[in-house]
Formats: structure tokens, C-alpha cells, sequence
């Protein structure tokens, strides 16, 4: 009796999630998974045995992760093989993994320094995203939320990010409406190219209560081996412990820290101000 509960508890669990899933999103997972060493190519009738569907299923599969950079035909034998697609995302997911592992010593000396808070950003699309924070170990400090995603063009670090993107991107990142967070946020289009033209300058960027109100940062870029700028170092805390003086007089430690950190990316240059 106790075991036919216990049954019936999980499935009542598990069958949310079951329902959840797309059917096909996850036949098509299933296929990209299918690939080996062993199996590099594989056709349609192979790959219709393996995931237990019907050909014409993996056949309109096929179709679209080829047209998406997921899957390759080979063009002499008609079977597929995972894309060179998969490739930039893996190196995406690499370049985060080796930012934040490379980071992490530097970070803890930063704010050991500083005594705020510090924040390791990367862009995401149009915004960034948190993927490493300490908190300040001080009374009255921030915290901030790992995952979060936040505006690049009212945040010193997507400032930080951004401002060394193409134009096209910084295009994308400042195309109105822009949302005014705080009675602080800068939205003129105009005003903010010349922010970011400082923050090029001047090698660090500043965020004076234009996100969150109360809260003051500053940040600078993570360059990797290429050159490219893959993330943004940030000190964060209060506006009434931290004036602007004192928020720019962290911009020496901070600069410091991106250039050891950018330099175990493989970026030999040093910043300076």
C-alpha cells in the first residue's frame, strides 16, 4: 500500500513536467544527442531506428536544425552530422565557464580592497547577464542577484561591455524606447553615444543611480586572447556610503584586476587610464 502512494506521488510529480515538454523540441534534442565519436554521420533510416520515430519525422527534424547551423549534410553520402552552429554556442558557453573561473581569485582580492560589493557580468544579447557576485562583508551593502539580467545602457557594466562593440551593436543596445528606470536613467539617445565614448577613454565606465536607486558602480572591460571584450568587472554599494569621488577612486584596483584577469585570457595589453 505504502509502495502504490509512494507510485502515485511521483507520477503526479513528474506528469506536470512531461506535459510541459514539446514533443518535438525534445525528438530534436534526442537527435543531437544521437552523434558520437563513434557515430559522426549518420542518415535518416539509422537516426529513425535509434530515436524510435517515424522517417518523415526526422526527416523534417533534419531540415530545420540544417537550416538553423545545427546539422550538416554530407552531400556524397546524405547523412547528417552536427554543425559548426553547435560549435559557436559550445565556445559561448566555454568562454563563460573560463571567464568566471579565471576571474574568481582576482574578484575576492577586489573586494578585500574595496570592501563592496563586486559584480562579473557578460553580455546577453542586448543586456547583461550576472554570472559571479561577492557581497560587500560590510553592514550596509547590495546584493546582487547571480543570473540577473540587466539593461546594458544604464549599467556600468553593460557600459563597460558594450561601449567597445561595433557600432551596429551599440545600434541595437541604445534603439529607443529606452526605459527610465530611475529619476537618474540617461534615455537621450545623443547623450548616451557620449557616455560611452567616455567610458572608451577613460577605460571604465560609471553608474550613478541610473538602474536601482541608491546604488553606485563602477566597471571595466574583460578582454579575452582575440582581443574582445567577454565581460565586465564591477564594484558596487550604497550612494550614501559611496560618493562619486570615492566610487572613481576604485578605477586603479579595478583596472588592475581586468588586466591580470584579461591577461589569463590571453590578452597581453595592459590598461591604463
Amino acid at each position: 500500500m505504502n509502495a502504490s502512494v509512494k507510485e502515485m506521488t511521483r507520477a503526479k510529480k513528474t506528469a506536470p513536467a512531461k506535459r510541459n515538454r514539446l514533443s518535438s523540441v525534445t525528438t530534436a534534442i534526442r537527435l543531437l544527442k544521437a552523434f558520437s565519436e563513434d557515430e559522426v554521420e549518420i542518415g535518416v533510416s539509422a537516426l529513425a531506428q535509434k530515436l524510435k520515430v517515424a522517417k518523415s519525422t526526422v526527416h523534417r527534424l533534419a531540415v530545420t536544425l540544417v537550416a538553423e547551423g545545427l546539422l550538416e549534410q554530407n552531400p556524397e553520402t546524405e547523412r547528417y552530422r552536427l554543425g559548426i552552429g553547435l560549435f559557436g554556442l559550445g565556445t559561448l558557453v566555454r568562454r563563460r565557464m573560463d571567464l568566471s573561473n579565471e576571474a574568481r581569485p582576482y574578484l575576492f582580492d577586489l573586494r578585500k580592497h574595496t570592501g563592496e560589493t563586486i559584480i562579473l557580468g557578460i553580455p546577453s544579447d542586448t543586456e547583461v547577464m550576472h554570472v559571479y557576485d561577492l557581497e560587500s562583508p560590510q553592514a550596509l551593502g547590495i546584493k546582487s542577484d547571480l543570473g540577473a539580467r540587466k539593461p546594458a545602457y544604464c549599467t556600468a557594466v553593460g557600459r563597460a561591455i558594450f561601449a567597445f562593440a561595433p557600432e551596429e551593436m551599440i545600434d541595437r543596445v541604445l534603439t529607443p524606447p529606452l526605459t527610465k528606470r530611475t529619476a537618474h536613467t540617461i534615455t537621450d539617445v545623443a547623450r548616451l553615444r557620449e557616455v560611452f565614448a567616455e567610458v572608451r577613454q577613460r577605460g571604465f565606465a560609471v553608474e550613478d543611480e541610473e538602474s536601482e536607486p541608491g546604488i553606485r558602480v563602477i566597471a571595466a572591460p574583460v578582454r579575452d586572447s582575440s582581443g574582445s571584450v567577454v565581460g565586465a568587472v564591477g564594484v558596487a554599494g550604497p550612494s550614501q556610503r559611496l560618493s562619486l569621488d570615492a566610487v572613481e577612486s576604485f578605477a586603479r584596483p579595478l583596472l588592475d584586476t581586468v588586466a591580470t584577469i584579461s591577461s589569463r585570457l590571453g590578452y597581453g595589453a595592459v590598461y591604463r587610464r
